[in-house]
Order: structure tokens, then C-alpha cells, then sequence
């Protein structure tokens, strides 16, 4: 049931902004309050009041809060294909397949990562939100490849300030159309949402910094296979630059690609993988790397450009 909260404007917030006044006076952020008001969940004398509305002293408040979000909770159930890569008392890596979701999350009951450690009885950190616990990092459900995941709390805190300070060397192999020029080159666009898509991105003027650097390995009649070096880690930072340079990756339909060159390399999502993660241990502070081979659908999709 959700919650309603009533009481006359208080003489001291008499002529303060909506957003502003009922931040002070329910303690919470004016982010939030223009949400509630956008939501119609604040009335002044039974009139929906918008957030850059005036309150007036006296008058009847009433706020409608949601009803609280369900708790989110970590189901111990093995992912198929899921392979350990590394494991001590601090971290596990593991190679994510795609299909697969760091966490669960709103609007994804699938195959976890913490969910498939759960169910071959790690002892994951407790950091974090219950249904996230040892994420410090993420790959998006159709991307394939090495994650890493904190099984202690003080790897948590420690992995978390190297993503943060980008300290960790992150490699990502992809498989973009045609020949990008030049063929190693870096790519500084700031990324943000597109325009009506709330779960698309793009570049954006007023987008957050992206950098991105790559080298081509090999080249193909129709595309061409890249080592990438993320300086940032946007969302979807490697498939929205390259989209936005005309060289999509491969399988990526969401972002430009070609589907009839998708259908004849046996693609069913976008051709990239996280190849390699390079970081201090958070024990003892020794580089270690670790490092995750192709899935059998992105072989295929080589094998069919070199026999061409």
C-alpha cells in the first residue's frame, strides 16, 4: 500500500519553489520530489502541483509515495557454459557467456554471474546491494567474455578505486564492418543517452567523456578484426564509437550493422568480447592478467571470413 503523507504548508516554506521546499521539508533530494511531481503524487489543496510550482503557506500538502521497490535477491543457479578462469580467497574470474547478466536487475530474470557463483558455492563479497554483491564491474548481457568478480571485502573496496581511477587495463577484441582509417587510431567522443531511447546511447555534445583506442589484428574483405583499449567504460562505449565512425560491429543490428553480412557470418548478437583484464591483485599488489578465448559463434563468424 503505498504511503500518503498530509499537512498544511509551513509559514517558512511560503513562496519556495515545490522542489525545493518539500526537499527540506521531507529530507529528500529535489531529484526526487520533481520526480514525485511529475509522478502527480503532490497536491496543494487538491490540485497536482508541478515542481517549479509556488507553495503557499497554509495550504493542504498532500504527498503520495511509491510503493517501495521489491527487494531484489541472488538465486544459486548454474549458468551453462559459465567457466572459471581464476579463483583465489580474493577474486574469481570467470568467462561470461553470452546471454548472461552481471546481476539480476528490473526486467531481467535470466542467467546471473553472481547467481552462477552461487550455485558452485563461492563466497562472493557482501558489498554492494544484496542482488550485486562482488560486482565491480559489468558486461552487457549479449557481450561475451572475461569478468571479475570480488569474493573478499577488502578486494571489493580495491577493485572498485582501480575501475574507478582506471587503473585496469581492459581488452576487447571486436569485429567491426569494413576498414576503420586509420587502422589504429583513437576515438574521443563523449556518449550519452539517444534522443527518445532511454536504453540506446549515442554521441552526444553533452555527453559524458569516451575515449576509446584500438588497433586492427586483421583485415578482411568485408570487415575487420580490432584490439581495443577502453581509457573510459561507458555503456556501450565500443558499440556506440564505432557505430558513429560507420564501422558498426558486426551482428550489432541495435547500432547500424548490416543484418544480410549478420545472417552470412551465423551472427546472432554483436561480434564482441572482452578478451583480457590487467590489474594489482588487491592482496598483494602483483600485476595479474587474465585472459578469455573466443566462443564458438565468433570463431565461426572468422572462419567464414577467411575462407572468403
Amino acid at each position: 500500500m503505498r504511503e500518503t503523507r498530509s499537512m498544511p504548508v509551513p509559514d517558512g516554506l511560503d513562496g519556495m519553489r515545490v522542489d525545493a521546499g518539500l526537499s527540506r521539508l521531507l529530507g529528500l533530494s529535489r531529484t526526487a520530489v520533481a520526480a514525485l511531481a511529475e509522478d502527480g503524487s503532490v497536491q496543494l489543496d487538491g490540485v497536482a502541483a508541478g515542481k517549479s510550482d509556488r507553495l503557499t503557506a497554509g495550504a493542504w500538502l498532500e504527498v503520495e509515495f511509491p510503493e517501495p521497490k521489491r527487494e531484489l535477491t541472488v538465486e544459486a543457479t548454474p549458468v551453462e557454459g559459465m567457466k572459471i578462469l581464476y579463483a583465489d580467497d580474493d577474486i574469481v574470474a570467470v568467462d561470461k557467456p553470452v546471454g548472461v547478466a552481471a546481476h539480476t536487475g528490473v526486467g531481467w530474470s535470466g542467467p546471473t554471474v553472481v547467481g552462477g557463483l552461487a550455485a558452485m558455492g563461492y563466497r562472493i563479497s557482501t558489498s554492494g546491494a544484496h542482488e550485486r554483491q562482488g560486482i565491480v564491474h559489468r558486461l552487457d548481457v549479449g557481450t561475451s567474455g572475461v569478468m571479475v568478480v570480488a569474493q573478499s571485502e577488502h578486494a571489493y573496496t580495491q577493485l572498485k578505486r582501480a575501475f574507478k581511477y582506471r587503473t585496469v587495463d581492459k581488452r576487447y577484441h571486436a569485429l567491426v564492418q569494413g576498414h576503420p582509417d586509420p587502422s589504429s587510431g583513437t576515438i574521443d567522443a563523449p556518449i550519452g543517452r539517444a534522443r527518445g531511447n532511454d536504453w540506446k546511447f549515442a554521441v552526444t555534445a553533452d555527453g559524458r567523456p569516451s575515449v576509446t583506442h584500438y588497433d586492427t589484428i586483421e583485415a578482411f574483405q568485408a570487415a575487420s578484426l580490432l584490439d581495443i583499449h577502453l581509457e573510459t567504460g561507458r555503456t556501450h562505449q565500443i558499440r556506440v564509437h564505432f557505430s558513429a565512425i560507420r564501422h558498426p560491429c558486426c551482428g550489432d543490428l541495435t547500432y547500424g550493422a548490416d543484418p544480410r553480412l549478420a545472417e552470412r557470418l551465423g551472427l546472432e548478437r554483436q561480434w564482441l568480447h572482452a578478451r583480457q583484464l590487467g590489474f594489482n591483485h588487491p592482496a598483494d599488489g602483483r600485476w595479474i592478467e587474465i585472459t578469455s578465448e573466443y566462443p564458438a559463434d565468433l570463431e565461426h563468424a572468422l572462419d567464414v571470413l577467411r575462407s572468403a
